[in-house]
């Protein structure tokens, strides 16, 4: 309704606008001055001035949603799926208790790793202080001292963290498709060692110390009835001014600084750093990879830096919507060559499975997936 009323009053601005346009020199100034008017308009700012607090539940019981036997997300009384736009005309409240959700559901995916897929969780760096920011990993059991094999699992960039695909499909869908959990607990059935990577977990957010304001030099000197008069504001207009207060200042999140973990800045530096410190330490004689979009790229640029140790090491590589690009990550004719014998690229495609699709990068081969609507 309020953005209603915004939309009505901005209509009535441009009615009066082309009104004036058909006057004189007088009509057209002023349809100057009320175009510029319009121009500070900032609808998006608008729409955040009655958006009900920016503070949500931490649990899926909260939110009254939990995920059924089929591992799909559901209302707990209605039982339907998750609805994003909970309150009309809201997209900024919308997109903030839907990524809150999220916060909860890489929890709950952390929680399932270790309780259904018997995964542990190892910090990285090895060697980080107590103080200091870290990330971590999870691993089977047996991940480095597997003789025969061992599977390594890299996700694609953004909000998703280790364990899963895709946020999207987490929600949308259920936990089969958005999650690596079918890949971890059908590679331990067949005898791999795992490794799941968190090539998303850079840094840590501080929050921004604001600078404590000082006293002006001369408050102290403020006269005695002036201070009397401050403090006895009528009550009518404290309200007026805190009402103007709220339409010019809307409330803001916190304003926070990253602090970045060390030798794990990045997804490229992370996929690095597990290779010397894990993979590359593991008894296993054959290690097998499977990364996803931008995890393809880490990949790559991992093979162009531990090219040798990598050719020695790695049997074979399933990338699905790899984004990696051999030119701009100046792949050498070695590693080129060596991508096209052991690497397979799964694209988004409408062809039936496995169907031949065409490149124009001297690269692995591209084949089709299963294809999202």
């Amino acid at each position: 309704m309020h953005v209603f009323i915004i939309a009505l009053s901005l209509l009535r601005v441009w009615i009066n606008m082309a009104q004036l346009q058909q006057g004189g020199p007088d009509e057209k100034e002023k349809t100057t001055a009320l175009k510029d008017l319009l121009s500070r308009i900032d609808l998006d700012e608008l729409m955040k001035k009655d958006e009900p607090p920016l503070e949500f539940p931490d649990t899926l019981e909260g939110f009254e949603y939990t995920f059924n036997e089929k591992g799909q997300l559901r209302h707990i009384k209605t039982g339907e799926p998750f609805v994003f736009n909970y309150r009309e005309d809201l997209h900024r409240w919308n997109q903030k208790r839907y990524e809150a959700l999220g916060e909860i559901i890489t929890k709950y995916v952390y929680e399932l790793l270790e309780e259904e897929c018997h995964l542990k969780k190892v910090y990285v760096p090895v060697d980080a202080e107590e103080t200091e920011p870290r990330s971590f990993i999870f691993m089977s059991e047996d991940a480095l001292i597997n003789p025969d094999k061992l599977m390594i699992l890299i996700q694609g960039s953004g909000v998703v963290r280790a364990g899963q695909w895709a946020r999207r499909l987490i929600i949308n869908e259920d936990l089969d498709s958005g999650t690596q959990i079918p890949y971890i607990k059908r590679a331990i059935e067949e005898g791999y060692g795992v490794i799941v990577l968190n090539p998303n977990e850079n840094y840590i957010e501080v929050e921004k110390i604001k600078a404590q304001q000082q006293p002006s030099p001369d408050s102290s000197d403020e006269p005695a009835e002036k201070k009397e008069r401050k403090d006895k504001i009528p009550k009518d207009t404290k309200k007026r001014r805190d009402f103007y207060e709220k339409y010019r200042n809307p409330q803001k999140e916190k304003e926070t600084t990253q602090v970045y973990i060390r030798e794990n800045g990045s997804p490229e530096e992370h996929a690095i750093y597990v290779w010397d410190h894990f993979i590359s330490q593991s008894l296993a004689e054959n290690v097998f990879v499977v990364a996803h979009s931008y995890g393809g790229l880490a990949f790559v640029e991992l093979m162009i830096q531990r090219e040798i140790e990598v050719k020695n090491k790695v049997t074979a590589v399933a990338l699905t919507d790899s984004v990696h690009n051999v030119w701009h990550q100046e792949a050498d004719k070695i590693v080129r060559e060596w991508l096209r014998e052991n690497c397979c690229n799964w694209v988004s495609s409408s062809e039936p499975l496995d169907t031949s699709v065409e490149s124009m990068l001297p690269d692995c081969p591209r084949v089709s997936a299963v294809f999202w609507s």
